[in-house]
């Protein structure tokens, strides 16, 4: 074969390469799809070093933390949504922040006798120069006096997302808990006194929803390939399409 018919050839395999991805959670009801360029494409327009935009690397990277935050709540059902806070001048030392809340979920696992529980937190400086509060979304009940004695710090606060329309379910519930914390990890990228190399947020491992990956000619047919597993149509769908200003790759959103 001659030099330029094998150019010809690897290049129709590179477009081939490309198709449309989508990872579907059963478990969170929601999945997300993308398109996958060719890797020929890919190593052309690839960023190296440093984003070459570093506000949307934030944004987007704020949006890939909701995105886990909200699967992983819907899942698990976490749908209470408590604050935990210090007495006194509050506390200013993240490192220390980070062991209480560490040590706080290991005594209410003692204190209830159970078995490992899902969960997430987040941390916040308060607006009001009160030091660092501690948001959490857990999924089932945990008695007052048990949440005081795993968090000798403070004061606690805790509540079921219950004041909701009748037809909420948990599912809807934990979403909500969700949205708080999400709005408080967006918050953390706009932090210059968080310490570099710590997460901007926590969650119980082991109970990381299940994705099951497809790949597809459209987002169409992985739709339809998402709904005959779900047993459903999607109750709320997004595209890029009917975004005029987005930049990154087509991509396309299902919750059930």
């Amino acid at each position: 074969m001659k030099t330029h018919e094998k150019k010809h050839v690897q290049q129709l395999n590179n477009l081939a390469l490309a198709h449309w991805s989508l990872n579907l959670y059963p478990d969170a009801r929601e999945a997300g799809g993308t398109f996958i360029t060719s890797r020929a494409y890919q190593r052309n327009t690839g960023l190296k070093g440093y984003a070459k935009d570093p506000e949307r690397s934030s944004v987007e990277a704020a949006r890939r933390a909701s995105g886990r935050i909200r699967r992983y709540a819907a899942a698990n059902g976490l749908n209470r949504f408590g604050t935990l806070t210090y007495s006194g001048e509050g506390c200013h030392d993240q490192l220390q922040a980070r062991q209480d809340i560490s040590e706080f979920f290991i005594s209410l696992r003692e204190l209830t006798k159970g078995k490992k529980l899902p969960y997430i937190w987040v941390p916040e400086w308060h607006p009001g120069g009160h030091g660092i509060h501690l948001h959490f979304a857990v999924g089932k009940y945990i008695k007052r006096s048990v949440l005081e004695a795993a968090w000798p710090h403070g004061f606690v606060h805790i509540k079921l997302l219950g004041d909701l329309p009748s037809q909420s379910s948990v599912l809807t519930e934990s979403r909500i808990a969700a949205r708080y914390l999400s709005k408080y990890v967006s918050k953390s990228f706009l932090d210059e006194k968080r310490i570099f190399g710590k997460h901007r947020y926590d969650l119980a491992q082991g109970f990381t929803p299940e994705v099951v990956n497809m790949t597809g000619t459209s987002p169409y047919a992985l739709l339809s390939l998402a709904n005959e597993q779900m047993g459903r149509h999607p109750k709320r769908q997004w595209s890029s399409e009917k975004e005029e200003n987005w930049q990154g790759a087509p991509a396309f959103w299902a919750q059930w």
